[in-house]
């Protein structure tokens, strides 16, 4: 009894130990500063352009997304980061962005369902993509 009460706390003391990777990357983006028009210079409100979102700091690393407005619909989202730091970050980035950015586009908002497997990016993501529309819309 005592072995196994042992074993069971220096197992759960092991776990606590273990601490999750945070990447730190700088933003770095080569669009233009939110809530701009490329075309015309303007202010958002023409609601077309690319709208830079917020870096959003996830447990396992930064999520940034663009997003593109033409006439006031979304068109496209540019994923700026995701987490990469390895081989599992990537593998779990090629199958949730796609799913999350073909949500996005057909729900033309950041009410999406977050993909299964990948909650820290469906989170980042779509916090990312709600300050990008709020900055498409100001």
């Amino acid at each position: 009894m005592a072995l196994t009460t042992t074993a069971t706390v220096t197992g759960i003391v092991s776990l606590l130990a273990l601490k999750p990777h945070q990447a730190a990357h700088p933003a770095v983006s080569t669009h233009p500063p939110a809530g701009t028009d490329p075309a015309s210079g303007s202010s958002g409100a023409s609601r077309s352009g690319t709208f830079t979102g917020d870096v959003v700091d996830t447990r396992y690393g930064p999520v940034q997304v663009a997003v593109t407005m033409s006439a006031g619909r979304l068109t496209a989202v540019e994923v700026l980061q995701v987490p990469s730091e390895n081989r599992r970050d990537r593998e779990i980035a090629s199958y949730a962005v796609p799913r999350l950015t073909d949500e996005a586009i057909g729900a033309q908002s950041a009410e999406i369902d977050a993909v299964s497997g990948a909650t820290y990016t469906s989170e980042g993501y779509t916090r990312s993509l709600q300050s990008a529309l709020d900055n498409a819309r100001a």
